[in-house]
């Protein structure tokens, strides 16, 4: 009967496809269907190797926070649907 309901061990883990995160799965899988899609198989596994490298890099050691900001400093002021804070084109502030 204890075997009918699975009881995570760890709340903080986060939800996996495969071995990899919801967000590395996707770095994974883009750059590989282009390479499908273009008939360049290789070079999409070899951009989706880059991709994982580089978005595990970005991720560890708390740099998700460096990630956030710059999604936020260098991307269009719609794309993470900040409301609370100005456009980061608007240099100077009035206070």
């Amino acid at each position: 009967m204890a075997d009918r309901y699975l009881i995570p061990k760890r709340l903080d883990d986060p939800e996996l496809i495969g071995l990899w995160t919801i967000d590395e799965f996707a770095g994974i899988l883009i750059p590989f269907a282009w390479g499908i899609l273009a008939q360049h198989i290789i070079i999409g596994i070899a951009l989706s190797c880059i991709s994982w490298f580089a978005l595990r890099k970005a991720k560890s050691g708390g740099k998700a926070a460096r990630l956030i900001h710059a999604v936020y400093w260098y991307l269009p002021a719609g794309f993470l649907g900040l409301k609370a804070t100005p456009p980061s084109c608007h240099r100077l502030l009035g206070g």
